[in-house]
């Protein structure tokens, strides 16, 4: 049977006439132009150009890397921008609402506000994995989209992938699922999945693995309809030139990310170990990322304790179900050693 991605997207923006530029229409054939089009300042820098508006070098490159079509690959300034991108592509304000797990990334309902759309909130179980009867008890014709990051932030564990298989084969709307720590993770990417579920899209990061937070670059990946789709809502030139070549070196350099992922997957089991001789730690939870979950006696008091010792961890305990945890990213061995240094301080 065809697929249908109409039957997702809000109903008049399946008419939008997108702003292109005057020489989207020459980017492709590789001919030698002369640029009196944009009004830009014709004297050469490395950035004075336009950036190419659809990032077709660096997408190709991509969609090799992750073994599918170009036609499939969307990239956003940072995964943020995707996730904004989709509740205004597909939420009808004030009447659509999409579905989270708490604790569960806050962009996903920050996005969703700003563009006034609702937020129906499933808890993970007590053990931080999806209550897949509960979600598909709780979802009705007004929710258009799930958002399940995995490993999930802030409780850094993955989640069963045969639950979200039945989530994709259940559920009437779009499966989002977030995989920005899927370098450190032990399930695989769920890419391949896109071609038995079209409702399946898969958002990735430069900002984690690959160490360009500050470049700001996500992936998503998805059938080529949504993908097409997207490129028409999206701004012009959403992706700078620094971040493209940023980007093409990165990708040349895997190797070195590979060694970076197993020093920090090295370094999160030393840190695990250490946390079990600190006292005030009262649990340190399953970690399938790069950083760590713990529960202390005191998460106020020890955060605090920590800054006056010249290091900043994060305190989700507001977040539902994480009263009195810490969240630490795993660093360089000589951070963690000073880390470890100061917890064992604390206890004294």
């Amino acid at each position: 049977m065809k697929f249908d991605y109409k039957k997702y997207i809000r109903t008049h923006l399946l008419s939008l006439t997108p702003y292109q530029s005057a020489r989207e229409e020459f980017t492709a054939d590789g001919r030698e132009m002369i640029l009196l089009d944009a009004n830009e300042n014709p004297f050469a820098t490395e950035v004075n150009r336009y950036p190419d508006p659809l990032q077709l070098e660096l997408k190709e490159q991509i969609a090799e890397w992750k073994g599918v079509g170009v036609d499939q690959l969307y990239l956003s300034n940072g995964s943020d921008e995707f996730i904004s991108n989709v509740i205004m592509g597909c939420c009808e304000p004030g009447q659509d609402q999409i579905v989270i797990v708490p604790p569960t990334f806050g962009m996903y309902k920050v996005s969703s506000r700003t563009h006034r759309v609702g937020v129906v909130e499933v808890p993970l179980t007590d053990a931080f994995q999806l209550d897949l009867p509960a979600i598909l008890k709780a979802v009705d014709a007004s929710c258009k989209i799930i958002f399940i990051p995995t490993p999930n932030n802030p409780t850094a564990n993955s989640f069963d992938l045969n639950a979200i298989k039945e989530l994709l084969e259940n559920f009437q709307g779009l499966v989002l699922v977030d995989e920005a720590y899927v370098e450190f993770s032990t399930n695989p990417s769920i890419i391949p999945w896109l071609e038995d579920y079209p409702n399946l899209m898969v958002s990735q990061t430069f900002s984690k693995a690959q160490g360009m937070a500050g470049a700001r670059l996500g992936m998503a990946f998805a059938h080529s309809d949504f993908i097409r789709f997207f490129n028409r809502i999206k701004a012009p030139y959403n992706i700078n030139t620094l971040t493209i070549n940023a980007a093409l070196n990165r990708l040349k350099e895997q190797d070195k990310v590979g060694e970076q992922v197993q020093l920090l997957l090295d370094e999160r089991r030393r840190l695990e170990e250490a946390f079990g001789s600190i006292p005030f730690i009262k649990q340190c939870f399953p970690s399938d990322a790069n950083f760590i979950l713990i529960r202390v006696d005191d998460s106020s008091l020890r955060y605090q304790q920590l800054i006056d010792c010249g290091i900043v961890v994060r305190n989700p305990s507001k977040n539902l179900n994480c009263e009195n945890t810490l969240r630490i990213s795993v660093g360089l061995p000589e951070e963690n050693n000073r880390l470890i240094d100061a917890l064992k301080s604390l206890s004294i």
